[in-house]
């Protein structure tokens, strides 16, 4: 974002929101006009009464109570139209609120997952909310107040210049200096208002992250540095208001009120100066009336560029994600078929910076069933992402049935292929809504996922079965049981290509041997492309590809590859150390 965007382009934008809502908001001006009229006319009705009436010596009382109830008319009619306008602003800012909250969080929905990997999540959460609120009191308080003010001022001048037009000239001579502080003003505020959402931003983002590692940050007593790092964004957050307030104390009410004293000085120098009878009693009346009630529309007006400041600057930050480029699919809307695999001198750096893979090439057939082992950091998951389309890579291609990845539509890339993850994401829904994500699936077919990995004896004995509601995150599972969730969602509708990226890393050895003949069903219509650690997982692969810094180093299959007696070789005997360990300690 550049320093010191536009801000009309950003004004203009917001105010189109409202068009669904013009109807109201034109009932709502014409309201506002009507009322200014009314409140406008009091004034001048009591002018009309002190010279034609009082300073005469005349008091009929018909014509007394006639004003009388003229003017409480007036009154209740400005009060009622007042908060009938009030509503539909009102109704037309939540409208607003509602439909630009919908577009940002879409435009969130569509960022590339790259945008993820730098972006704070509380800085996302911060425009989805904390912005999109503060652009309602755009049309809650700045244009409602803008809109009220400029009808009072108006009509206020009308009625002015209609009593006397030389004390009315000398009173629109505030409106110039008026003008001066208004542009000072937005001066010195925009930068101030765009630091003050930025801090809020960042205390977000770190009220996210406290929460969200709340285990690690006891477990190793962090707390008190969590709460200093805090303490000091709320700090500048804090010093940042305060120069915002300190601006608009000396440069709103107290200059305008002055130049209000000024003006009124000059009204009263002109009534003395002037000959006896010129200006009447109840006109001077009328004018001091009018400049009191002048000075409050041009308080307001000016006192809502914080307001205006602050909702342009959360309409640069909310535009500025959704006019951030979106991910990208093709137009290619065939399904899959077949779920062959191709990769051809592939190569991929996060960032820019040092190359995760390098000249990666590999042919996976269809409904055959390949493992990616390796180290960790070797590349085996980044190969996962770039085939489910999160990353396009640097160099080199990926085709999928013989066409090229970035071809194919979002509908055929995620009904074609799918992920299971080391650390799936499990929501605060039912067990039915966790394994079905939204989709048509039916009950049996649940259950009949949830047998073949072995949940259903679990999920039978919660208290309301698959209607049960899991916590946030899945806390109340564990980590296993997630893998095994996330596995039950991809069986109900299995794809044509599987991923399993580590996905039985944190089950027992028995629930494993079920995955393994689940697997062996799947591969009849599923082709697989397995990443592990444990070996066992992946003795059975046709292919089996050994990762190393990024490049292929060694493939064959699980025999094979022990011959070699390569880096395979000492992953495996490594292994086997490992559980003969495990059972001599157990």
């Amino acid at each position: 974002m550049n320093a010191k965007p536009a801000l009309w382009p950003t004004l203009k934008r917001l105010l189109a929101y409202g068009a669904p809502y013009r109807h109201s908001l034109i009932a709502a001006v014409i309201m506002l006009w009507i009322a200014a009229a009314a409140e406008v006319a009091g004034p001048f009705l009591i002018s009309y009464f002190i010279d034609s009436y009082l300073t005469q010596g005349k008091l009929p009382l018909s014509w007394v109570a006639g004003l009388a109830l003229v003017y409480i008319l007036l009154q209740l009619l400005a009060a009622l139209l007042s908060y009938f306008q009030t509503v539909l602003f009102s109704q037309a800012a939540v409208g607003v609120v509602q439909r630009l909250r919908s577009d940002v969080m879409s435009a969130a929905l569509r960022q590339p997952l790259r945008i993820f990997d730098t972006q704070p999540v509380g800085q996302l959460i911060s425009r989805v909310t904390n912005d999109t609120e503060v652009i309602k009191d755009l049309y809650v308080t700045v244009v409602a107040t803008v809109l009220k003010s400029v009808a009072l001022i108006s009509t206020m001048l009308v009625a002015m210049f209609s009593l006397d037009v030389r004390m009315a000239t000398i009173a629109i001579c505030i409106f110039p200096a008026v003008l001066i502080v208004m542009v000072i003003y937005q001066y010195y505020s925009t930068p101030i208002v765009r630091r003050v959402r930025g801090y809020l931003a960042d205390i977000n983002d770190g009220f996210n992250e406290i929460i969200g590692g709340m285990t690690v940050i006891q477990q190793f007593r962090q707390q008190q540095r969590f709460a200093e790092r805090i303490s000091r964004v709320s700090q500048a957050h804090y010093s940042a208001r305060m120069q915002a307030l300190r601006l608009e104390g000396v440069l709103l009410r107290p200059l305008l009120s002055l130049f209000s004293a000024l003006v009124l000085c000059g009204l009263l120098m002109l009534f003395g100066f002037s000959g006896q009878g010129a200006i009447g009693v109840g006109v001077l009346y009328a004018f001091i009336n009018y400049l009191g009630r002048l000075n409050e529309p041009l308080i307001e007006l000016t006192s809502q560029q914080a307001i205006l400041q602050q909702a342009l600057v959360a309409g640069e930050r909310v535009f500025e994600l959704m006019d951030a480029d979106l991910q990208p699919y093709g137009d290619d809307d065939r399904l899959l078929a077949s779920g062959r695999i191709d990769i051809r001198e592939l190569s991929f750096a996060y960032r820019h910076q040092k190359q995760v893979l390098h000249n990666i090439s590999l042919q996976v057939p269809a409904r055959g069933f390949v493992a990616l082992v390796g180290h960790t950091g070797s590349g085996k998951s980044t190969l996962a992402n770039l085939l489910m389309g999160y990353y396009p890579p640097n160099q080199g291609e990926i085709a999928l049935d013989g066409r090229l990845l970035p071809t194919l539509t979002h509908s055929v890339l995620r009904q074609g292929i799918a992920m299971v993850q080391q650390d799936p994401v499990v929501m605060a829904e039912s067990v039915r809504e966790n394994v079905t994500l939204g989709r048509a699936i039916s009950e049996q077919t649940v259950w009949q996922a949830l047998e073949t990995v072995q949940l259903a004896q679990l999920v039978r004995s919660f208290p309301a079965g698959l209607q049960t509601c899991l916590s946030e995150e899945g806390r109340s599972l564990s980590v296993g049981q997630k893998q095994l969730l996330a596995l039950a969602r991809v069986l109900v509708q299995p794809p044509q290509i599987l991923i399993l990226d580590e996905a039985t890393a944190n089950i027992d050895s028995g629930t494993e041997q079920a995955i393994q003949r689940a697997l062996q069903v799947i591969r009849q219509r599923t082709t697989l492309v397995v990443i592990a650690h444990r070996l066992s997982t992946v003795v059975s692969a046709d292919t089996i590809y050994v990762l190393h810094a990024g490049q292929i180093v060694e493939q064959g299959e699980h025999r094979e590859l022990l011959a070699q007696r390569g880096r395979y070789y000492q992953m495996y005997q490594l292994q086997l150390v490992s559980k003969e360990l495990q059972a001599a300690t157990s």
